[in-house]
């Protein structure tokens, strides 16, 4: 097994067969988790890979283009699960990554956090979530304790009913869209080829049913393996590859049936602009998070924008089939529609917030920066990502492919974890292509509908804000109108 630089030609080994450096591997989706998988393999001598997307990298509607994203040098869980055993093998990797990775170091921000909640059913899931860990923490409670956490000026607020945890280590921020650049610009200069644009939006997956077989039972269709033959893009080219990794986040449901297994679900954030001297005083923050509220931090560097979200168990746009109607989204039918079988989750791209989110902004702003609650948005957008029903990664081979010759590996499934875990994805998919994974892992990620049976599209999933429901995009009666923008595509990850 070769995991040496880039460029040597040693063959890999392979548990499906024998898959040299120079094999052809195709990814679907430029986003936060392809770009780590194309890096990795690059990085291991395969010279032979190239990734699709519907727009250029990273793509402007993607939920990784984005300012920052929280980031949590990952206590380790002591349940004996396979999840836990996993998560911590995850934990573990990125967080070695972004602290000594070339690539990955110079966008991770430790600056520490400051973790709050509001409600007493909130405040006791803090506590949970740092169990066995709180010496690593200092409980605060007072208005004076949560504005000391950060330079005299910043926090304003009141804080009524917050209580919470600062954690100076540890902890801090990622410097979202430029981590992904970085990425895929030294993945191009090991030789990575990435299509963008029509040419890579892809649009079909072609598949040919395993004739070959040897279980094939032509009397029970459940019985039919089928074998990725390519992968129709927008233009009508068809990519043929030998092994194809689909990675396109909350876009993966369009093109495979995941039998109910991903959940496309959006969140919100806006952005206000800060003058010079804001942004000076705003540096090297803490990351502030109130998981019934929101959450912010520093400035951008590059725009002097300050980014906020409302917090909340997400928004999805149900799709539906309906009597005489075919299949209709929530978002553009009444109501009255809206009584079928929920198939799934349609995300969409749109520039702008539900007014509800805005308000719920304000808000989390009149209580933390009251200075800042009347600002003006200099943007707002909602974002995607993919949750299964456990909040676990889906990472396995397609299970209607023959075992011994399959071609096609799935990696998806986020679930609001995506970014933290980058550089981690590429390293554990490197291990599913080369047969080397090791079997807790290969279980907690493994391809699994049973948890998804009659599933509850509405389920909160340990998330909390906004009424603790999951809204429906079909609800929404006003949006903001922040600039010119507000176009709507579908979400390319």
């Amino acid at each position: 097994m070769h995991t040496g630089p880039a460029g040597n030609k040693d063959k890999i080994v392979h548990l499906s067969g024998m898959l040299l450096s120079n094999n052809s591997i195709l990814i679907v989706g430029g986003g936060t988790w392809g770009c780590s998988i194309a890096l990795e393999l690059a990085r291991n001598g395969y010279s032979n890979v190239t990734v699709l997307d519907g727009e250029d990298v990273p793509s402007s509607i993607a939920a990784g283009n984005d300012l920052n994203k929280i980031m949590e040098e990952g206590s380790q869980s002591e349940d004996d699960t396979d999840a836990s055993y996993a998560w911590n093998r995850l934990h573990t990797l990125c967080t070695e990554t972004w602290l000594e990775d070339p690539i990955y170091k110079p966008f991770y921000h430790r600056t520490g956090y400051v973790m709050a909640a509001s409600s007493d059913p909130a405040f006791a899931s803090l506590l949970e979530d740092i169990r066995g860990h709180e010496d690593e923490y200092q409980q605060i409670a007072a208005t004076e304790e949560f504005r000391h956490t950060m330079p005299k000026d910043v926090l304003t607020g009141d804080f009524n009913g917050w209580r919470g945890f600062a954690k100076q280590t540890g902890a801090g921020w990622v410097y979202a869209r430029g981590a992904i650049t970085a990425t895929k610009q030294e993945a191009e200069k090991l030789g990575v080829c990435f299509i963008t644009g029509k040419r890579g939006k892809a649009v079909e997956l072609l598949f040919s049913e395993d004739t070959q077989a040897e279980t094939l039972d032509t009397a029970k269709p459940d019985t039919l393996k089928k074998k990725l033959n390519a992968v129709k893009t927008a233009d009508g080219t068809i990519h043929e590859a030998q092994t194809t990794i689909l990675a396109n986040g909350a876009n993966a449901d369009l093109l495979l049936d995941f039998q109910s297994q991903l959940r496309p679900t959006a969140w919100t954030l806006a952005h206000i602009q800060m003058t010079p001297s804001e942004a000076q005083l705003y540096k090297d923050l803490p990351v502030l998070f109130n998981i019934e509220k929101g959450f912010f931090m520093e400035p951008s560097a590059e725009t002097q924008e300050l980014k906020i979200c409302d917090e909340h168990p997400g928004y999805i746009n149900p799709v539906y089939s309906a009597d005489n109607e075919g299949i209709v989204e929530s978002r553009k039918v009444g109501a009255g529609k809206r009584n079928g079988k929920i198939l799934g989750s349609r995300p969409f791209a749109r520039h702008q917030i539900p007014i509800e989110s805005e308000t719920r902004v304000r808000q989390f702003l009149k209580e933390t920066m009251p200075h800042l609650a009347e600002r003006h948005f200099s943007f707002a957008r909602i974002c995607w990502d993919a949750d299964t029903p456990d909040r676990m990664p889906l990472i396995d081979w397609y299970p209607h492919s023959r075992p011994g010759k399959r071609n096609f590996l799935l990696a998806v499934g986020g679930s609001g974890h995506g970014f933290k875990i980058m550089p981690a994805i590429g390293r554990v998919v490197l291990e599913f292509l080369e047969g080397r994974v090791d079997e807790r892992t290969r279980r907690a990620f493994r391809w699994r509908p049973e948890t998804a049976i009659d599933r509850n599209w509405w389920h909160v999933q340990d998330r909390w804000g906004a009424d603790g429901k999951v809204m429906d995009f079909g609800d929404v009666k006003e949006w903001t109108s922040i600039g010119e923008s507000g176009r709507e595509d579908e979400v390319e990850e």
